[in-house]
């Protein structure tokens, strides 16, 4: 076994690595850049070995300075994590030729599946379904567009080297490709150096279902079932979950022995995941397709070993160091249900805009999960694991992937899966920027999400005006009055006994009007109930003045609301919608009518950036004519190009940003007439 390996990786991925490899007895160096000097997972490992700065082009990317750190620390090998070099023949190559281990699939395996090209033509000779489509080299926009219309739209384009969700658009008609191709090719080259794209056939109605399969250099290839990684915004995965809903047993038999035919094909050894694309709409489950083969570990791994008990990195140290599987495929089971929300620095109330920035506070629902090395340990507390790689007042950096935290609960059933997930987002504390946990907050309370009918099109069919909070009942409104008035009341209590005030003591009031999301509810306190609209609510907390988070129980079921107070009320956040609630005296609070409302001016006629990110093109000029909807300019943020579009019709009045131009959020790049 080997005594020393380095990790090619940065955040949860690496802190994962690297608590896996101290409890096997394993010293760790990792490798980090000028962003991440006070990373979490710097201070974890044994040695840290500086990189270069904040780019990953100039630091994570750049093989020679991973190969000098390993000489430099004595490192026998290497694990990669996923992205960055992972998936790259050429680093698996280097590290041979200096004799260093990769802990990773062969060199053919990577290069023959890695590229999406490739593996296509061999999945097709060796008999597997793939999805229709062109694989050749494509010269230009006129050449997309031929293909295009010769395959039938919708169409998908994707780099070659593309993953994580880059390099990616979805094509409906003509116009799309000649909009998109351009930007697959950049992104694809900007991203993985590889400007490449191919084609296929956009798949109606489908569900994204992936095999993990494990291998070792013996021969022996097994598949650990399947993961629903349906759930996706950008082609990004959001939701991952383990087993599928979907998936029966001959399903998942005959996908897996198809997947571990393929791998044998490459001679494929260590953790690796092939990608299926599955009509949802034929419930025989036969029509499946070969997608791409992933020779990595995937983000998603946790839910794998949560139902299985394998420890999914430890077993690619030991295939990497020789030795046998230690299982058949006999003994691979499935126990309970795990389901992963990746916590994301975006701001679903803005389109998912990226949201980079300070964590002024971080607080997960239980501590970040610890290799115990017990089959149960890998679901966490109680059923509620976190890996996470950030800390309170660290940065989220706009130069890697906007991931904060993968939040994985376990449960026996389906539904008690959702539902730890929703009692951990609920107590999952950030501050300082914006994130997702409302959003998949409500996706868990979803009832399409409920019923397993999931495909790759959930998110934009069942949010397609944008996500604005979840679907608050007026049940949930009654309980929430019932909260900000015993609020309220206890920050009157504590006003009242400020010493040094005239006159005397008051009692704080007890009758409140309470408004939530445009209803108005009367709350009253009395010595042993808080009664709404003259009903009691059957309710149970504690709160002091300052208190961020309050635990409740309502109904006898225990309930988090995050609690922010402002000058006429709370914003209370629960169950995947923040609430501005208005609290005021019962005494008084006939007296808002005569108050002015403030009216937010038109910004309609200036562009503004919507995130700090680069300029990467600006398509018009002063005195431009423009349509609404039209492109005016693209801006990358996080390795991802935004195409901002006109509100309205009008004229280009001025133009105050030029492509090349690093733009802070909410700066004007143009102004309209």
């Amino acid at each position: 076994m080997f005594k020393k390996i380095l990790i090619a990786n940065r955040g949860e991925i690496a802190c994962r690595v690297i608590k896996t490899a101290r409890r096997m007895g394993i010293q760790t160096v990792a490798v980090y850049s000028d962003a991440d000097a006070r990373a979490p997972f710097v201070q974890m490992a044994d040695e840290a070995v500086h990189i270069g700065p904040a780019p990953a082009a100039q630091s994570y990317l750049i093989a020679d300075k991973i190969i000098a750190a390993c000489k430099q620390t004595g490192a026998e090998a290497v694990h990669p994590g996923y992205g960055f070099l992972s998936e790259r023949t050429s680093f698996a190559e280097a590290l041979a030729a200096e004799g260093i281990e990769f802990i990773g699939p062969p060199v053919g395996a990577i290069a023959a599946m890695g590229d999406k090209i490739e593996s296509k033509k061999l999945a097709k000779e060796a008999g597997v379904n793939v999805v229709p489509g062109f694989v050749g080299e494509i010269e230009d926009t006129e050449h997309a567009v031929r293909i295009s219309n010769e395959i039938g739209y919708p169409v998908m384009m994707k780099a070659s080297a593309g993953g994580g969700g880059k390099g990616m658009r979805l094509a409906y008609n003509e116009k799309d490709v000649r909009e998109g191709f351009e930007s697959v090719k950049r992104e694809g080259l900007n991203s993985f150096g590889d400007d490449r794209v191919f084609i296929e056939k956009f798949i109606l109605n489908p569900r994204h279902i992936e095999i993990q399969i494990l291998g070792d250099k013996h021969g022996n290839i097994l598949y650990l079932n399947e993961r629903e990684c349906s759930i996706q915004r950008r082609h990004q995965k959001v939701v991952e979950e383990a087993p599928s809903p979907f998936v029966t047993p001959k399903m998942r038999k005959a996908m897996g022995e198809q997947c571990v035919a393929l791998s044998r094909a490459v001679g494929y050894y260590s953790a690796g995941t092939v990608e299926l694309i599955v009509s949802g709409a034929d419930p025989t489950g036969e029509s499946f397709y070969f997608l791409e083969m992933n020779t990595r570990l995937q983000v998603e791994h946790p839910v794998t070993e949560a139902i299985t008990g394998v420890d999914l990195v430890e077993q690619m140290i030991r295939v990497a160091a020789g030795e046998k599987l230690a299982m058949t495929q006999d003994d691979v089971k499935i126990d309970g249900w795990a389901i992963e929300n990746r916590v994301y620095a975006e701001d679903p109330y803005r389109g998912f805009l990226p949201s980079t920035g300070r964590l002024i506070r971080y607080n997960p629902p239980v501590p970040g999960w610890t290799d115990d090395g017990a089959e149960n340990g890998r679901r966490g507390v109680d059923g509620v694991r976190v890996d996470d790689g950030v800390y309170e007042g660290g940065e989220v950096s706009m130069f890697y992937d906007p991931m904060i935290a993968k939040l994985v609960t376990w449960g026996k059933t389906r539904d008690e899966a959702a539902d730890k997930q929703i009692a951990a987002l609920d107590a999952f504390e950030i501050e300082g920027l914006g994130h997702n946990i409302d959003f998949v907050n409500a996706i868990m309370q979803h009832p399409r999400f409920r019923s397993g009918e999931l495909t790759t099109g959930f998110i934009a069919e069942e949010y397609p005006e944008g996500f604005h909070g979840a679907a608050t009942d007026e049940g949930t409104k009654r309980t929430l009055a019932a909260i900000a008035g015993f609020l309220a009341t206890a920050r009157a209590d504590r006003a009242r006994q400020v010493d040094q005030q005239l006159g005397d003591e008051l009692d704080p009031p007890a009758q409140w009007s309470v408004t939530i999301a445009g209803s108005t509810f009367a709350v009253e306190l009395t010595e042993d109930d808080v009664l709404v609209d003259g009903e009691a609510v059957d309710i149970a907390l504690e709160y002091t003045p300052g208190q961020r988070m309050v635990a409740c129980e309502v109904d006898g079921k225990p309930l988090t609301v995050k609690v922010e107070p402002f000058r006429a009320g709370f914003k209370l956040t629960t169950r995947g919608a923040i609430h501005q609630v208005q609290v005021l005296p019962a005494s008084v609070a006939h007296l808002t009518r005569h108050m002015i409302e403030k009216v937010p001016p038109d910004l309609s006629k200036f562009l503004i950036c919507p995130m700090p990110g680069l300029l990467v093109a600006l398509h018009v000029g002063e005195g431009d004519t423009v349509e609404a909807g039209q492109p005016l300019a693209v801006v990358e943020a996080m390795k991802m190009e935004n195409i901002l579009r006109a509100e309205k019709a009008g004229k280009v009045k001025a133009v105050n940003a030029k492509a090349g131009e690093s733009l802070a959020v909410d700066a004007i790049i143009l102004e309209m007439e």
